[in-house]
């Protein structure tokens, strides 16, 4: 059972702790903020992104809020809890189309993913027509989203890859996926995080093993430099090695949110794998929990996965 709650409240915790600065892509500026305290938990804010790089996504949402990412994967185990941890690729299919589609419960930002999957299946009137591949054919962090649940609830490789594929139908997006749900089952099965990490990079496939192997031999903790390096965005080759960077180096779950804000970029992307790595390995802190404004319905679906 510690298990399962860490990995999925280490995902959402690191989520909604870098919203409030998600996809301010100046170093230089997340470094100013940082000077005045902790660039986690922050409300959006416009002024932060002005005259910089950077995109405003998440305008009106509070401090503690989970981004577009942090949405999928509360959605994903809503999905599972209701379904005594069983995945249900037409019903999940069906309900995603109804919550995130037009007229839905879902306000917020809609990612590249998201919207060409659901012009998929809005052009499909019966459900048992939904394709299996319904996703986009893009290898963004999206594909990521549901993994933390789906491995808390106990799925197979089979079925994670048959979930990545309802948003993202992309062999690299299903590397990634793998890579993330064999680290997190070797961490579940009682390998050490740096063991498990490595686990994960051998699954990885010829794109992201070498970028995953380098960001692994990285010697100390040094997010931004990695950034820098392998690339601040979304695309699972840029984010992906960051993640495993952090999460290798980081001495807890707290260090390692705070050092994926100050990264910059996509931090909320990478947090998928990122929480979810470290969550697992080193637990959760109830002070970081406490900061989740969604906290009872998680807290509700959890115990409904767990028992």
């Amino acid at each position: 059972m510690g298990f399962q709650r860490n990995v999925i409240l280490g995902a959402l915790v690191a989520d909604a702790a870098a919203m409030g600065l998600h996809w301010l892509y100046d170093q230089s500026r997340l470094a100013d903020l940082a000077v005045a305290g902790p660039l986690s938990f922050r409300t959006p804010d416009p002024a932060a992104y002005a005259g910089v790089r950077g995109y405003f996504a998440h305008a009106g949402k509070g401090a503690g809020a989970p981004s577009h990412y942090g949405e999928v994967l509360q959605f994903m185990l809503a999905h599972l809890a209701q379904r005594s941890g069983v995945f249900e690729r037409v019903a999940y299919q069906q309900a995603y189309r109804v919550y995130f589609g037009p007229g839905g419960a879902y306000v917020g930002y809609v990612d590249r993913p998201m919207r060409l999957t659901l012009a998929r299946l809005l052009q499909i009137d019966q459900p048992a027509d939904y394709p299996a591949r319904s996703g986009a054919d893009d290898d963004q962090i999206p594909a990521l989203c549901a993994v933390p649940a789906l491995v808390a609830a106990g799925a197979t490789d089979h079925v994670v890859s048959e979930a990545v594929a309802v948003t993202n139908a992309n062999p690299v997006a299903e590397d990634g996926a793998r890579a993330l749900s064999t680290s997190l089952a070797a961490i579940r099965d009682g390998a050490p995080l740096g063991d498990a990490l490595v686990k994960g990079a051998v699954v990885s496939g010829d794109h992201l093993r070498p970028l995953l192997e380098q960001a692994l031999a990285l010697p100390a903790l040094d997010a931004v430099a990695a950034a820098a390096r392998f690339g601040m965005p979304c695309h699972l080759s840029q984010a992906l090695p960051v993640s495993f960077h952090i999460a290798a180096t980081a001495r807890d779950l707290a260090q390692g949110v705070e050092a994926n804000v100050l990264a910059g970029g996509d931090s909320c992307g990478r947090a998928m794998a990122l929480g979810s790595l470290l969550g697992a390995a080193h637990g959760v802190p109830e002070s970081l929990v406490a900061k989740l404004a969604n906290r009872s319905l998680i807290e509700r679906d959890l115990n409904l996965l767990q028992y």
